[in-house]
């Protein structure tokens, strides 16, 4: 599969900070993740919209100081049509014109089949919503045209980049592999243009998807989400998170460190290692977790070559 870009790309995800001095460490890490040129950060955004205002507010700093295109995620658990496109039309306004779309997870408490998603009922539905506010908001573009100065040529409106989440090893609460390529598929059709995957530890579980998906017709972008994982507590925190299997292999390798230095070695050299296993013909780039920290992520992409295919200003 052929996409608009001629090499590998990278991108990062970061979480809003949660205090002050969590604030002056994500600045401090901004600064290098930045001028190592990603083709994107992205921004989460906390259930039931409980990060909202602190998730708009690295985006606008992004927006406002960067050349890195800006990505926020977006959740519709619990979200009314009128919330949900209330929310759209802020990021919207503010500049952002890159989204995540995720379903999210139930309220705390809640189980499938209680009555908590609200309107929208699936990430495929909040595609289909962003794209209509941004062809309400933004009907027509005049564009230059070229060898004509002065000259505008009238255009749809600006297109939005939409991203979905992809898994290598399932969803949870999917019953079949089927079952998720169908689901990736059909948020492609209802307008997503790049999937991004959860975290997975060994190169086949995304290979495999990958050969999957294609095969059952998904023609995006699929770039696979890798975070450097520094400590074995980290670990089994991550797979508590995600339901992933915890990685024996890995866990034992961390276990076996007996300092931090240690330890971030080995997960810095498996994330290296997955990462060059990973990159090549249809396998796009990298999409970093970074846990809003610049040291690991950046010495993965130089341990992968993608940093030196730009340039490297710190």
């Amino acid at each position: 599969m052929t996409t608009a870009f001629d090499r590998p790309t990278f991108s990062f995800e970061l979480y809003p900070p949660r205090s002050a001095a969590a604030e002056e460490a994500l600045l401090g890490s901004l600064e290098h993740l930045v001028n190592a040129g990603p083709e994107f950060i992205s921004v989460t955004y906390g259930a039931n919209g409980s990060s909202r205002s602190s998730s708009l507010a690295v985006l606008l700093r992004l927006l406002a100081e960067t050349d890195v295109r800006a990505m926020a995620h977006l959740t519709c658990v619990g979200s009314s049509y009128a919330e949900a496109t209330r929310l759209i039309r802020e990021f919207l306004d503010a500049g952002v014109t890159s989204f995540l779309a995720l379903r999210g997870d139930p309220p705390a408490g809640s189980v499938e089949g209680d009555a908590f998603l609200g309107d929208l009922g699936s990430a495929g539905e909040l595609v289909q919503l962003i794209h209509r506010v941004q062809a309400e908001r933004e009907q027509f573009s005049l564009n230059d045209v070229p060898g004509f100065p002065g000259a505008k040529r009238l255009s749809s409106g600006h297109k939005v980049t939409i991203a979905v989440a992809a898994f290598p090893n399932g969803h949870p609460r999917s019953r079949s592999v089927e079952q998720d390529l169908d689901t990736l598929l059909a948020k492609e059709a209802a307008g997503a243009n790049l999937a991004i995957t959860q975290l997975f530890f060994h190169a086949d579980d995304y290979l495999r998807f990958v050969d999957q998906a294609r095969s059952a017709g998904v023609t995006m972008r699929i770039l696979p989400g890798i975070m450097p994982v520094l400590s074995p507590q980290r670990l089994r925190r991550i797979v508590e998170l995600t339901d992933e299997k915890l990685p024996a292999d890995l866990l034992a390798k961390l276990e076996a460190q007996s300092t931090p230095e240690g330890q971030a070695a080995v997960g810095i050299e498996h994330a290296i290692d997955l990462g060059n296993q990973v990159i090549g013909d249809d396998r796009p780039g990298l999409h970093l977790y970074t846990f809003n920290q610049h040291e690991a992520v950046i010495e993965v992409l130089r341990g992968t070559g993608l940093l030196s295919l730009t340039t490297e200003h710190n």
